[in-house]
């Protein structure tokens, strides 16, 4: 049993309200995509509301920022997740719904097992990847770094 599990934060910027017309196919896809991810191999946790999504969940003063707060296994579950199942598809088309980040949208760290991180958590681990290089404290998928060694 590993001791370890990783945690992942990725925000987006809507182009519009998420009650907006240009919205309603991101969130027509919301239940699907999330119930997926629920029924996926090693899928921990995720942050939601009593609506079901994170998409009420304000992290940010700007209102048009969405957050996605995740818990999974391993690495490689979650990229099983994110690039080789259903949800690769909202991803592609990330931009017909969202603006271009500049710098990191994303982070991952390790987390104790049974940690369930906050979302100030999260906004700290990307807030250091957008000005710090990559570390064991918050990194991406281009340059994994290992769990913590257990003391």
């Amino acid at each position: 049993m590993t001791n370890y599990y990783l945690a992942q934060i990725n925000i987006a910027r809507m182009l519009a309200p998420i009650d907006d017309l240009i919205m309603a196919d991101f969130v027509t896809q919301l239940p699907p995509i999330n119930a997926l991810a629920e029924g996926s191999p090693g899928f921990v946790w995720r942050l939601q509301s009593d609506s079901g999504d994170a998409t009420s969940i304000k992290v940010y003063d700007d209102d048009m920022i969405i957050i996605n707060l995740t818990v999974w296994e391993s690495v490689d579950t979650l990229r099983a997740f994110v690039y080789k199942s259903n949800h690769y598809g909202v991803l592609r088309d990330r931009k017909r719904w969202f603006e271009i980040f500049k710098g990191s949208y994303y982070a991952l760290w390790w987390v104790p097992a049974g940690h369930l991180p906050s979302t100030e958590e999260g906004k700290e681990r990307l807030e250091y990847l957008r000005e710090h290089a990559e570390s064991p404290f918050a990194f991406s998928f281009k340059n994994i770094f290992p769990q913590p060694a257990d003391e």
